[in-house]
């Protein structure tokens, strides 16, 4: 799928650009180049080290800002393949600086889809949240804005036979900045500190989110937002997997933060199929043949009125398996 073509990360630099670029080495060693697009000097250093040009001779860096149309235009010069995942994404980070949130996550994405249009690329996959579902928050907010503009790329694109899709999921485990690692780190302190006790949270792996993305370049029409099948857990047994001879600190709920997490709301189900491992919703106004996808995909509608929530999700992690998880994904040192 990928060997033989030019693919680019935005935001490579990050946890999932990081997973991304281990994946597609290892499944496509045909990749012809495989640019990390991002901003942080420092990151694309330490990250050049952990990819050595002269064992991953298919590498490039490039620094540049998605803020930055020109340079976005100059990156995707001969690019084939763009994951959009450049984002400023912490809740409370962006509710006290809202113009920088902005910027990036709505002006950095029509940026990209101004670029990619002009550049002659095939494909590109955003990356979106399920804080972008029925948002109370300026992150979710921005992230929903950014997922309409993708969508809708795929009207203006005239004979461009470009794709624009996003893939949408919950927290990331051992992410950077996700609540695993923070844990882990406050557990020599003894106590954990805790928003509320009721709060549940969608959960994915880091190699889940890869495969999402590998999903949505191989078999996406353009337009579609496509949601994993996962479990959810709450945030008491969180740390009751990582440190359950602490102490737990009520601090309350931080600006902009849920109780439970969306991803599929009631509105959604009209137009959300079921597809065996993922949801997708589609555009109210597909640019396809609709009877054609369902035909292709075994695509089955779900319920009017169907919504998918972390707190009345059906699949639950609970302490033992959160445990092993964690081994298995985060810190390999970690005792169970």
């Amino acid at each position: 799928m990928l060997n033989n073509k030019l693919v680019l990360i935005t935001g490579g630099t990050g946890s999932l650009g990081k997973a991304l670029t281990h994946h597609i080495f290892k499944t496509y060693p045909g990749v012809k180049k495989l640019i990390i697009f991002s901003r942080d000097e420092q990151k694309q250093f330490q990250m050049a080290q952990e990819f050595p040009v002269t064992k991953y001779p298919q590498i490039r860096f490039f620094l540049g800002d998605v803020r930055d149309q020109e340079r976005l235009v100059r990156a995707f010069n001969g690019v084939d393949v763009i994951i959009h995942a450049a984002a400023m994404k912490h809740v409370h980070l962006a509710e006290y600086n809202p113009d920088e949130c902005i910027k990036t996550n709505i002006g950095g994405a029509q940026n990209v889809i101004h670029a990619a249009l002009q550049t002659g690329v095939q494909n590109v996959v955003a990356l979106s949240t399920d804080k972008a579902c029925a948002p109370i928050n300026l992150y979710g907010a921005t992230k929903l804005t950014s997922d309409k503009l993708f969508v809708a790329a795929n009207n203006i694109k005239g004979t461009n036979p470009i794709k624009f899709s996003i893939v949408r999921y919950g927290n990331v485990m051992g992410s950077n900045g996700s609540v695993i690692p923070f844990f882990i780190d406050k557990k020599k302190e003894g106590k954990l500190p805790i928003t509320d006790a009721t709060m549940t949270r969608f959960n994915i792996s880091l190699q889940g989110g890869v495969d999402m993305v590998m999903h949505a370049i191989e078999n996406a029409w353009g337009g579609e937002v496509f949601i994993p099948k996962i479990p959810s857990y709450k945030i008491t047994d969180v740390a009751k997997a990582i440190a359950p001879e602490c102490a737990i600190d009520i601090i309350g709920i931080r600006p902009g933060e849920k109780i439970h997490e969306e991803m599929i709301t009631s509105s959604d189900s009209y137009n959300t199929y079921d597809l065996g491992k993922y949801y997708t919703i589609l555009p109210s106004v597909p640019h396809f043949n609709l009877t054609e996808y369902k035909k292709h995909f075994n695509a089955v509608p779900v319920e009017q009125g169907f919504n998918y929530n972390s707190g009345t999700n059906t699949e639950w992690e609970d302490v033992e398996s959160l445990r092993k998880l964690i081994k298995e994904h985060v810190d390999s040192t970690f005792e169970i």
